[in-house]
């Protein structure tokens, strides 16, 4: 088999939304929407620094829903950048850029194959440096938003070909539960179909799901939310001649997302717990000093500061402190090191020996071991909220939300109800309504407000 290497992306959603974000300053919003086209533009950079045969990129390119004539002027602008350096693209369409989505009305450049739905089409790609075949790209795109058949069953090796097969696939293999499942399929028939290599798009997180043949999710090239942490960017891969793949992750985000935890234990006061967070603020700006970034912090842990982060706004007067000195920063054009400090998730407790209450003969006693019982039975956990949340199921948003919260959002349900009824039914605290605030999120909407914990909900490209 002739070596070769190509570059795997997905789900670049160029110009999309950043969720979480609605209240920030103009000059940092305009940062981070540049922010997916910055991330595109290293894209480039990589397939010509890395010389690289060819280019797949495995849906979502944009989102429908947010298609700007910009964001679509740019891609075809780094489309023609890597036609200049002779590498061509082959790419599908995914769940937010589907076929039948508005778009620009022309024909791709010649170096770029644009495979169509119904089912797979097949290209050749050439190896750059002799133009000798290496390889049969294989792939199927949506042609409307939602496609639930297994379009996986449908890949078929070229017949009688002895070159490298590498499949295009938009979809959520094995039912992750975090995701939306469109194209479901499982590991078990993308190996049945006798592919070398699967380019997977949908799943925001990175993964390789299996090694031979290599099952991949890039993930996308640039977070756009505080579930989306973490380095984001694309594989470079290299076939060798035994058509044995071995994968290379480059960064390519221009905006590192973080949640960063910090347990207010052994902190004495106020001052203490400032100066944490501060600290923290100018490890991550340490960190990454090339890169924005935007952080949650979890305040996690029981002490004396839990009732001062509760009762006097701490949260929100630091929050509204640091976002100051960083918007000082950006009118000054510093967006590299910069750190945007999202908001905070306090899951804090007052000071108590939780495990000795837990052993009561009494009511609290009984709570707390019904609520750790619950914790370990996903059943349990179901009846438990079924019945606590019965109330609410008659407004139909609500019902929406609720059906779509995932185990970990309901079990941080389930944890702030029984530290409010530590507080209520110890009776440790006399301004109990005001003063518990086991999970809540103070964030930059709302110029200070405090509103329940929502979670994050998991998001699929």
């Amino acid at each position: 088999m002739i070596p070769f290497r190509f570059l795997h992306a997905a789900d670049l959603h160029l110009d999309s939304r950043f969720a979480g974000l609605s209240q920030l300053p103009q000059t940092i919003r305009s940062y981070l929407r540049e922010s997916t086209f910055a991330a595109l533009g290293r894209l480039v950079g990589v397939a010509v620094q890395e010389k690289v045969d060819f280019v797949v990129i495995s849906g979502d390119v944009y989102d429908i829903s947010d298609a700007s004539l910009q964001g679509q002027l740019r891609f075809q602008e780094a489309l023609q950048e890597l036609g200049r350096h002779g590498i061509a693209v082959f790419l599908i369409h995914g769940n937010h850029d589907p076929l039948d989505g508005p778009r620009l009305s022309s024909e791709p450049p010649a170096h770029v194959t644009v495979f169509g739905s119904g089912e797979p089409g097949q290209a050749i790609a050439l190896r750059r440096s002799d133009g000798q075949e290496v390889a049969v790209v294989s792939g199927i795109s949506y042609p409307t938003a939602k496609v639930t058949e297994n379009t996986s069953l449908q890949f078929q090796r070229l017949p009688g070909s002895e070159l490298f097969h590498i499949a295009l696939l938009h979809g959520n293999v094995d039912g992750d539960l975090q995701h939306e499942t469109y194209s479901p399929c499982s590991r078990k028939d993308l190996i049945g179909r006798g592919y070398d290599y699967w380019a997977l798009g949908h799943i925001h997180k990175r993964s390789i799901l299996h090694e031979q043949p290599p099952i991949v999710y890039p993930g996308n090239i640039q977070g756009r939310s505080v579930k989306e942490t973490g380095p984001k960017g694309c594989y470079v891969v290299d076939v060798n001649q035994e058509g044995q793949a071995s994968l290379q992750f480059h960064e390519l985000d221009a905006v590192r997302w973080h949640v960063r935890e910090l347990s207010i234990e052994g902190l004495a006061d106020e001052a203490q717990w400032a100066a944490a967070v501060e600290k923290m603020v100018e490890e991550i700006r340490e960190e990454l000093p090339e890169r924005m970034s935007v952080v949650r912090f979890r305040l996690t842990g029981r002490g004396a500061v839990h009732r001062v982060l509760a009762e006097k706004g701490a949260a929100e007067d630091l929050l509204a402190e640091l976002q100051r000195r960083e918007v000082v920063r950006a009118e000054r054009n510093e967006y590299a090191g910069l750190v945007w400090t999202e908001g905070f998730a306090l899951e804090t407790g007052l000071a108590i020996d939780r495990e000795c209450l837990a052993q009561e003969d009494s009511f609290l006693g009984e709570m707390l071991r019904l609520a750790r019982q619950s914790e370990q039975s996903s059943s349990m956990l179901d009846e438990l909220m079924d019945r606590a949340l019965k109330p609410l199921m008659e407004n139909r948003e609500l019902r929406r939300m609720l059906a779509s919260a995932s185990r970990e959002e309901k079990l941080g349900w389930l944890r702030s109800a029984a530290e409010l009824g530590i507080t209520l039914l110890a009776g440790m605290d006399d301004h109990a309504e005001a003063g518990i605030l086991s999970e809540i999120e103070i964030r930059e909407e709302g110029a200070g407000a405090e509103r329940p914990y929502q979670g994050d909900r998991g998001n699929a490209g």
